[in-house]
């Protein structure tokens, strides 16, 4: 039974890993695409036939990027704390077992500066295709 709990557990692990890794990517590809759009947009909100639908183009995908972003750093916590569950999981069962010697727990701490450090992605890539476009619509 305990092999089939660890096959369980770390089945679990990996889950986490694949959607967190979607997560990560979808952001990243959605804030390069809306800061290319929200500069177009920018620019043409800008220029001398500027149409007042572009401002509102604008403030949309600004809204929407504000949103999205936010549910993936919280999904991203979500997957951090189920990951710090798990793994401690295991290493109680090979505390139990007499193997956690071979599990390093600094990991830990390594994979909650690995979230720390996708979330920063995300946020700047975020700020960066909000302040961008406002700066080419309004400097």
């Amino acid at each position: 039974m305990l092999k089939q709990v660890h096959e369980h557990i770390t089945s679990e692990l990996q889950q986490n890993a694949r959607t967190d890794t979607i997560f990560v990517v979808t952001a990243i590809g959605f804030n390069l695409i809306v800061m290319g759009i929200n500069s177009g947009v920018a620019g043409e909100a800008a220029s001398t036939n500027a149409n007042p639908s572009n401002d509102l183009i604008l403030v949309v995908f600004i809204i929407m990027s504000l949103l999205i972003n936010s549910i993936v750093v919280t999904a991203l916590n979500f997957g951090k704390k189920n990951r710090g569950k798990l793994i401690r999981g295991l290493l109680d069962m090979y505390q139990d077992n007499d193997v956690a010697k071979y599990y390093d727990e600094s990991l830990m701490a390594a994979y909650g500066k690995r979230y720390l450090l996708f979330t920063g992605i995300i946020i700047c890539l975020a700020l960066t295709g909000i302040v961008v476009p406002l700066i080419i619509r309004y400097v």
